[in-house]
């Protein structure tokens, strides 16, 4: 049994795999909660991975009884690495695309990770990672027309929304949702017209909502990202 933690930016993940298999899956615990969690259940192996705070902290806290691994921009992956700055590069875009090369190993494919930011990262079918884009999320959208602002509300997302608003509520609802699935539908008619053979794989904590809105053809793996981190797990560690 092998732990898969992602620490992002508004919540923490556990997948917990037997083998490549995701056999369970915990989110919004706290750091001690994480951390009690492993040290009860014991997993032969862990994986840690943030994209904003330091993790040898909890690391330390783990029993040594558990191989714990610490995800960072010098851990050795099972993809070739093209981003000039590497430092910058936010790991679960990372293990988003080693999830994806794992999964579509003869692919090009592009990975859309919908959740604080909607970010766009490319891995060949050589398993070269070529890069992408980052943009606000669709909760971040609703945010910044509120606060920078002085009279438009903070809105939250709804099942149905017109492409009409005829209130300012409905105006915003339908600029932010619908202008995020013309984003992301152009983004990957852009990435489709320069490799061919284009799998489009969303994940992220929005991608039931891209599920109900997109018109492209896509493949939804909301937990990409934790299979990524287990496979750069068994990577590094010698048997797995």
């Amino acid at each position: 049994m092998n732990f898969a933690i992602d620490l992002g930016n508004t919540s923490a993940k556990c997948g917990i795999f037997e083998g490549d298999e995701l056999v369970e899956k915990l989110e919004g615990l706290g750091i001690e909660q994480l951390i009690d969690m492993v040290n009860h259940r014991l997993p032969a192996n862990v994986i840690l991975s943030s994209v904003n705070q330091e993790v040898g902290a909890i690391a330390d806290k783990i029993t040594k009884e558990v191989n714990c691994l610490i995800m960072s921009h010098k851990t050795p992956v099972p993809v070739k690495n093209h981003y000039q700055t590497k430092d910058t590069l936010g790991l679960d875009r990372l293990a988003g695309v080693v999830g994806a090369n794992n999964l579509f190993p003869d692919k090009n494919n592009l990975v859309v990770d919908a959740g604080t930011c909607i970010t766009y990262d490319l891995v060949n079918k050589e398993g070269e990672y070529e890069g992408g884009a980052i943009s606000p999320g669709i909760h971040l959208r609703f945010r910044s027309i509120h606060e920078f602002t002085a009279r438009l509300p903070m809105v939250e997302v709804e099942e149905e929304v017109p492409w009409l608003g005829k209130t300012t509520k409905l105006s915003i609802l339908s600029g932010v949702l619908h202008g995020t699935m013309a984003e992301i539908t152009q983004m990957i008619r852009m990435y489709a017209s320069k490799f061919a053979d284009l799998r489009i794989i969303v994940c992220g904590g929005d991608s039931q909502l891209l599920k109900r809105n997109l018109s492209v053809h896509v493949t939804f793996i909301p937990d990409l990202v934790l299979i990524g981190l287990n496979r750069i797990l068994g990577y590094n560690v010698k048997g797995l």
